[in-house]
């Protein structure tokens, strides 16, 4: 019993531990779509020439459009933004 009980604590120890985000790190060749390329699956907020923000999972990217899914506040809703219109990738790299 003593024993389960110890793995347990282990496990619930090893659980808890925060997973920290890869750093950014960027190559002279780098365009947007190469930096959201690497960020497939991984939350991120872009800014858009308009000055709105949108924060969602990287779904897809292609040369001409990302898409988010999972948008904030809009949760049930998925987002297919032009590539062009994108001024800023923001990606959170601690917890």
């Amino acid at each position: 019993m003593r024993k389960a009980l110890m793995t347990l604590v282990a496990a619930a120890m090893l659980a808890a531990n925060p997973v920290l985000a890869a750093d950014v790190r960027i190559v002279g060749g780098d365009t947007f779509e190469s930096v959201l390329m690497g960020q497939i699956n991984k939350r991120v907020t872009v800014r858009l020439r308009s000055g709105q923000e949108m924060t969602g999972t990287v779904r897809a990217v292609t040369a001409r459009l990302v898409h988010l899914g999972a948008i904030s506040g809009r949760e049930f809703f998925d987002a297919v933004i032009a590539a062009d219109a994108i001024e800023a990738v923001v990606i959170r790299t601690r917890d």
